[in-house]
């Protein structure tokens, strides 16, 4: 099972879990994910190898999906 997490000061949320042959959980997580990105946060996505990616669209196939706010600096 897939989650989409959101870090907080409660450590994380976790917003939604599908399945790839669940298209309702597919949909309802694509709406969750973009409700978060239109409030400014960013997402990364885990891949095999270790690896992570920005993602601005659902990778179905992700195990994990993050989001985050953006680091404040420069």
């Amino acid at each position: 099972m897939s989650q989409l997490i959101r870090m907080d000061q409660t450590g994380h949320t976790t917003l939604a879990e599908w399945t790839a042959e669940d298209p309702v959980a597919v949909q309802a997580a694509v709406a969750a994910l973009r409700a978060e990105l239109d409030q400014g946060y960013f997402a990364v996505a885990s891949r095999p190898e270790g690896r992570a990616e920005q993602v601005r669209e659902l990778p179905v196939d992700a195990p994990l999906v993050i989001l985050r706010r953006p680091i404040a600096g420069g």
